[in-house]
């Protein structure tokens, strides 16, 4: 299984809050809404900081070029884990199965991270049929370096959460340790803690699974 990439990081004097707005009814999204805008405001030492507006939207199929541009970045992040390399174009071979993101249904989704009405990042989340694994997966998670160690990454998987209750599951792969430490703070801000693990027994990959129900963060 593909595995998200660590991209983001939240010093612990950070804090925020979130005012998101909600268009109520609008599919796929099992919770039955997707963010229009919202606003995160951050403090730091109790200094203000500029207010961030932070946008989460699933990509139609019409835009999709603007995830296949952001995989390139993805990409080349993931080379400091993997042996990648590009083609005579200099481009990173294309992404294994993205195009089933705009053919499949209501079954994979994928979501722009915007920050100033600018992409961010991005995130493919999988609807899990049938499987003991859970109900979804992230599949994968990326935040543009000029956007780490802001909340960014921290409010755009919470949001996720709550946009999609229900069982999750997790990974990375195993040499990615700062993935696995930015996961394990974030599912457990989110849940309280109440995450399990298990690894790989082949390539000793971990995942953490853990349920959405109940414990949501985001203001309404």
């Amino acid at each position: 299984m593909r595995s998200p990439l660590f991209t983001d990081s939240l010093f612990c004097l950070l804090y925020y809050h979130v005012r998101a707005e909600f268009s109520f009814g609008v599919p796929p999204c099992s919770g039955g809404f997707k963010v229009i805008s919202c606003e995160i405001i951050a403090k730091k030492r109790h200094a203000e900081v500029n207010p961030l507006e932070l946008g989460l939207e699933l990509v139609p199929a019409e835009r999709k070029q603007i995830i296949s541009r952001l995989m390139q970045f993805y990409l080349y992040d993931f080379t400091r884990y993997l042996d990648l390399d590009v083609n005579r174009d200099g481009e990173y071979p294309a992404y294994p199965g993205l195009e089933a993101y705009w053919n499949s249904g209501h079954n994979k989704y994928a979501y722009l991270i915007t920050c100033d009405n600018h992409p961010a990042g991005f995130a493919l989340v999988d609807r899990l049929l049938r499987s003991s694994e859970g109900q979804f997966y992230m599949t994968e998670f990326f935040v543009m370096p000029k956007y780490r160690r802001s909340g960014v990454g921290t409010w755009a998987a919470h949001l996720l959460f709550e946009m999609f209750p229900g069982d999750w599951k997790v990974s990375q792969i195993r040499a990615n340790s700062p993935a696995r430490s930015f996961w394990h703070r974030v599912i457990g801000e989110y849940t309280n803690g109440a995450f399990r693990e298990k690894f790989n027994s082949r390539q000793g990959n971990p995942s953490q699974y853990f349920s959405t129900l109940n414990v949501g963060r985001i203001n309404k």
